[in-house]
């Protein structure tokens, strides 16, 4: 079956951008950024935001698309990369699809039922009860009208549990119904092979999380937080802001206390870390690379190109 696009995929830190783009010097690639953070415009340090020498070295796509002040969708995601596939390979490039939002590799690969819109009464009484109660109450809320999307959220996952009970509010149908809905026509999974970088040990990826965002800090993350948050016009609930980093930038700042924030930072990203792995191993035929391996960036780019064809 003829390869439509490769996907590389794996949690924050794992090497992901140098595997990309040591292909890119190899083919002709236009990468295409599978990343819920990265396109946003103005959210470039705590999003590990290519720079100008990456992009340079190939055409990146899905990035600096969004006003922070707007939303983003999984479904909104599948008709843009779609897009951008069919005209990268009429291109006669090939489409490199990259990054760590696990949610919309499975809707292109898997195809996404049309869920209800959004309805922005029920996300506003949402958000106050939210508020007033705390997320972990309406994720235990969550867990009695929808058992199986509540397992895979973390009590805090204030966006992803503020969606399903939207849905379930809105339609009287629970978010997991919608999803074991979607389309029957799946893609199949031979023409999107997906090459996974996973760390064998965990506390080498929570070294270079660490290292990472010692590094964002040291580069100015908080002037870009406080920049955003002087616009006026960004709150705490927007999808850009619930970015990992962002969210725990923006409370400190409030809180007045800068002092926690690199434990806390750490933390949250840790725990996307776990989640982002949690949904590659759901995904029985990707192509595992160790990533904390001495050779993983040889290993990574001869998975790349098998899968390439």
């Amino acid at each position: 079956m003829k390869v439509q696009a490769v996907c590389l995929a794996g949690p924050t830190a794992s090497g992901k951008t140098a595997a990309a783009l040591a292909l890119a010097a190899r083919r002709p690639v236009e990468i295409v950024s599978v990343d819920s953070a990265l396109v946003y415009r103005g959210l470039d340090i705590g999003s590990a935001k290519p720079g100008a020498a990456e992009r340079a070295a190939a055409p990146h796509h899905l990035i600096d698309i969004v006003d922070p002040a707007d939303s983003y969708s999984a479904a909104r995601f599948v008709a843009d990369a779609s897009r951008l596939v069919d005209e990268i390979t009429a291109r006669g490039r090939l489409p490199l699809l990259v990054g760590g939002t696990m949610l919309y590799f499975k809707a292109l690969r898997d195809g996404l039922d049309a869920m209800p819109e959004t309805d922005p009464a029920i996300r506003a009484a949402l958000d106050a009860r939210a508020a007033a109660e705390g997320w972990p109450a309406l994720h235990a809320e969550l867990a009695r009208v929808d058992p199986v999307t509540a397992a895979r959220l973390a009590p805090n996952d204030a966006q992803r549990i503020q969606r399903a009970l939207e849905v379930f509010l809105g339609s009287g149908r629970p978010i997991s119904a919608w999803q074991q809905g979607a389309r029957a026509e799946k893609p199949a999974a031979a023409a999107w092979p997906l090459v996974s970088l996973e760390p064998a040990s965990r506390a080498w990826l929570h070294e270079r999380i660490a290292q990472r965002f010692d590094a964002m800090l040291a580069a100015g993350f908080i002037d870009e937080v406080r920049a955003l948050r002087e616009r006026g016009d960004l709150h705490p609930g927007l999808p850009s802001m619930r970015c990992v980093g962002y969210r725990q930038a923006w409370e400190a700042l409030d809180a007045g206390d800068l002092a926690p924030l690199r434990e806390r930072g750490i933390a949250a990203t840790r725990q996307l870390a776990k989640r982002q792995i949690t949904w590659l191993r759901a995904m029985p035929e990707r192509i595992v690379v160790p990533c904390d391996a001495p050779d993983a960036l040889a290993q990574a780019l001869a998975a790349l190109e098998t899968a390439a064809g």
